[in-house]
């Protein structure tokens, strides 16, 4: 009896389109900077133009731009708009598809939906020691408003602490890994036009309504206020460049 072989499982990670979808894009239109169709030196068309143009949303257009940038690519001049850059010797060009990692607004879009529930479940089960942990967070976030570095490593405890408040490891691992993915080259150049200190006080009077959720028990409370920080987190990304 012959018996046939069945092909063995293709492994989803060694896919060439599970790639990032904002480095393919970033490929596309440095391509069309090859081709001359973008000449050194000229700006290029409105984000909302070439989102169009390429049938994406403007968060993966950002995210392309941002990829670009890092490549010498273009420039982004805050005001002014996006333009083509002169090649420079030994500055790496695309493809990037094995740059690790999610995308700014992937990772963002994933926190919203998981950390809002983790918050939710938080508010019933959270006990008066999780809740000391988080107000030491959210007194030092308050305190270092001007030092950004000290100022995110108290947000992330503070994200951390409503996780480990649920009892569940695997949980709080998932916003460990979450956190841990936010960094990297794309994610300091998309901050460095994006995170200002006026995003952190805004974020400082979001963790705030969450944790006036948390004290009070209220889930419901706890996981609109944690929806409500990450979509205004994602908004000021994909603002139009300053």
């Amino acid at each position: 009896m012959n018996l046939q072989l069945i092909p063995k499982p293709e492994d989803p990670a060694q896919k060439p389109g599970l790639d990032r979808a904002y480095l393919r894009l970033a490929s596309q239109i440095q391509a069309l900077v090859v081709q001359g169709e973008f000449a050194v030196g000229q700006r290029l068309p409105a984000e909302r133009a070439l989102a169009e143009r390429f049938d994406v949303s403007r968060t993966s257009l950002r995210e392309a731009i941002i990829a670009l940038e890092l490549q010498g690519v273009v420039e982004v001049r805050g005001g002014s708009g996006i333009y083509v850059c002169e090649p420079k010797p030994g500055v790496a060009r695309l493809p990037m598809a094995q740059e690790p990692g999610a995308g700014p607004f992937e990772l963002l879009r994933a926190r919203c939906l998981i950390e809002s529930e983790i918050a939710g479940l938080a508010a019933t089960t959270r006990k008066d020691a999780d809740l000391d942990r988080m107000f030491e967070a959210l007194t030092t976030m308050r305190e270092q408003m001007m030092d950004k570095v000290a100022n995110e490593e108290a947000d992330r405890r503070f994200h951390l602490y409503i996780a480990q408040s649920t009892g569940n490891s695997v949980l709080q691992a998932t916003v460990a890994s979450m956190w841990d993915q936010a960094r990297g080259p794309v994610w300091e150049k998309i901050e460095q036009h994006f995170h200002t200190q006026e995003l952190r006080q805004a974020s400082q009077e979001d963790h705030q309504r969450i944790f006036a959720a948390l004290v009070a028990g209220d889930g419901d409370a706890a996981r609109l206020a944690m929806r409500g920080h990450l979509e205004r987190v994602i908004g000021e990304f994909a603002q139009g460049w300053r």
